[in-house]
Order: structure tokens, then C-alpha cells, then sequence
């Protein structure tokens, strides 16, 4: 025995529902982008102008606080690293930041800079947080698994990559 079903009673709303779900779902990573976006500007800002940050050494340096993660991280030849020059270390992280959080939040090589948090995030969670007990409370990691979201499907919608790339496809149908 065998059973028709008639598809096409319901075919108007079940196209509507998924053009509905296909234009909402380029908007999902855009609340992920608008949060590391402004965490990173504001996290390189804050880093610029806190005169006690930007020091070799003193409470809340950039330095003493390298020198005191340094045997409990992950990678202590990379504390060493930074601990050569921590305040162009601490600027480095701090630029790193602004220039991730600014191509992030308006969508400027989106990938890249998601990739450039993503390294960020990383490089923090196997120093400064690697010795959070339990290991969720560092937040490092955190935002590492956030980035690759971003990583992978770029921004898609309100970034200058995308307006650069319907410009490209409305050119090139223009030469058709």
C-alpha cells in the first residue's frame, strides 16, 4: 500500500517559514560579532590608557604580571618572550586588540581579524589563565572557542566585507 501526500497545501508556508529562517540565520554570528568587537576595543583601550599597565614593573604592571604567571603557564618560554620587553609587549597586545575589536566590530577582513582574536585569546589562555582551577574560570578560553565561530564564517552581513563583495558580484554582472 502505498500513501500520497499532498505536499503543496502547505508548500506557500513552509517556503515562507524557511526564507524566513535562510535571511535570519546570516544575522546569528552578528550579536557574537558586536560583543568581541567592543570587548577588544575597549580591552586595547583600557590597556592605552592605564598608566600603571604600560610599566616594566609596579602594581598592575604588564611586566609584574607576566613575571608572576610565568611558572604556571603553558608555555613559559613565551612569558620569557614578552618578559624582554614587557611594555612593547603590553603594547603589542594592546594595538593587537584594536586593531582585532575595529576589524571585527565594522567587518574589515573579518576572518583575519576573528583569526587575530582568535591568537589573542589563545596566547593569554596558555600564559596568564592557563592556571585557573577550574579551567572555566578563565576566561581566555572563553573567547578563544567564541572567535572561531567568526574564524569560519566571516561577517556576513553590515561589514565592509560584504559590501565589498556585492560590489565585486554586481560588477561582474555588469559584464555580462
Amino acid at each position: 500500500m502505498t500513501h500520497s501526500f499532498r505536499t503543496d497545501t502547505h508548500a506557500p508556508y513552509y517556503d515562507e517559514a524557511r526564507s524566513w529562517r535562510d535571511s535570519i540565520s546570516q544575522y546569528a554570528l552578528l550579536p557574537l560579532r558586536i560583543f568581541l568587537g567592543v570587548t577588544f576595543i575597549y580591552a586595547g583601550l583600557d590597556k592605552l590608557t592605564d598608566s600603571a599597565f604600560m610599566k616594566d614593573s609596579g602594581s598592575g604592571s604588564i611586566g609584574d604580571m607576566m613575571r608572576s604567571v610565568r611558572d604556571s603557564s603553558a608555555i613559559p618560554a613565551l612569558v620569557d618572550l614578552s618578559l624582554k620587553n614587557p611594555v612593547g609587549f603590553g603594547y603589542a597586545i594592546a594595538f593587537g586588540e584594536l586593531a582585532v575589536g575595529i576589524g571585527t566590530l565594522l567587518g574589515i577582513l573579518a576572518r583575519l581579524a576573528a583569526l587575530g582574536g582568535a591568537l589573542i585569546s589563545l596566547s593569554l589562555w596558555l600564559t596568564v589563565s592557563w592556571a585557573s582551577d577550574p579551567y572555566y574560570y578563565g576566561n581566555d578560553l572563553a573567547y578563544l572557542m567564541a572567535w572561531l565561530p567568526l574564524v569560519l564564517a566571516g561577517a556576513s552581513v553590515f561589514s565592509v566585507d560584504a559590501a565589498l563583495r556585492a560590489r565585486r558580484r554586481q560588477r561582474a554582472g555588469g559584464y555580462r
